[in-house]
């Protein structure tokens, strides 16, 4: 019952939060404050009342259209929502659940850890897929601390895992090992934006997506993004759709970001299985 209970209240949580996070997507890129006015339509200029704003229940009763002006709100909205929900009561089972089974302090103050970390983590990720399907946009003012919070995070959980202080994981080689991996990480993308240069002559991945994935700072991550990014890509260049208009279509950008973004999601939640079935099928 205890278990139910925590993951509804998570999900309940992680459902204000999205609905938090949507108002940040669509007023940040505007320069608008996410303080003040209240929600509003940006279509009609409408105050919602308190009940156009519950999270999910308000865009399921309102048919997904504002009661002002019958514009419609769009899918965003309620997507944004429902996937911090369900990505913060996974984090519970994940997390949390176990070190409440165990009990033992260390245990508690570990799963702690990892539950506010990696869901302030997905959180993250799921904003900045979204400003950059939409804007082609990931703000420095989020990445760049995101990687030093990465980074501090990483120690303290590999202190908390291994608390002896005579253990050969220190805080100094966890420093070490998580500075590799942003570097490794970075580099690869770093080197992919060069080879397309070489190639094409013309900018082919942001700077942005370099320092997403430094924040990232996981090889799955930056594997499995590029992976769904190239499926998408090979969809998009079969339609015919595509090659139409003044723009040839071959030069037509793709949010990348997005997609490392859901192979971080992925990697953070599935990461060991995910990794341990693929050994297994190589046959290590």
């Amino acid at each position: 019952m205890i278990c139910v209970l925590g993951t509804v209240f998570a999900a309940l949580v992680g459902l204000a939060f999205g609905s938090f996070l949507n108002v940040c997507l669509s007023r940040w890129p505007e320069g608008e404050s996410i303080v003040r006015p209240r929600s509003y339509c940006h279509d009609c200029g409408h105050t919602l009342a308190w009940w156009e704003n519950v999270p999910l229940a308000s865009w399921v009763a309102l048919r997904g259209r504002c009661r002002s002006c019958k514009v419609w709100i769009g899918w965003r909205y309620p997507l944004v929502e429902l996937a911090v929900g369900l990505l913060w009561a996974q984090c519970w089972l994940k997390y949390a659940w176990p070190a409440l089974l165990d009990g033992s302090s260390p245990a508690l103050a570990y799963g702690g850890l990892e539950t506010l970390g990696f869901g302030a983590f997905l959180w993250l990720l799921v904003g900045l897929s979204v400003l950059d399907a939409e804007y082609l946009w990931l703000p420095d003012v989020v990445t760049l601390p995101g990687i030093g919070i990465g980074v501090v995070f990483s120690v303290l959980r590999a202190r908390l895992e291994y608390p002896v202080p005579d253990h050969p994981r220190g805080l100094l080689q966890a420093l070490l090992e998580c500075a590799i991996a942003v570097l490794v990480a970075a580099g690869l993308l770093l080197l992919l934006r060069w080879i397309y240069w070489l190639i094409r002559r013309r900018e082919g991945l942001g700077l942005g997506d370099v320092k997403l994935i430094a924040l990232l700072a996981a090889l799955l991550a930056f594997s499995l993004g590029v992976l769904l990014g190239s499926v998408v890509a090979v969809v998009l260049l079969a339609l015919p759709e595509p090659r139409t208009g003044t723009e040839s279509w071959a030069f037509k950008k793709l949010p990348l970001g997005t997609f490392l973004c859901i192979g971080g999601i992925i990697s953070a939640l599935w990461g060991k299985p995910i990794l341990d079935a693929y050994l297994h099928w190589a046959g290590f």
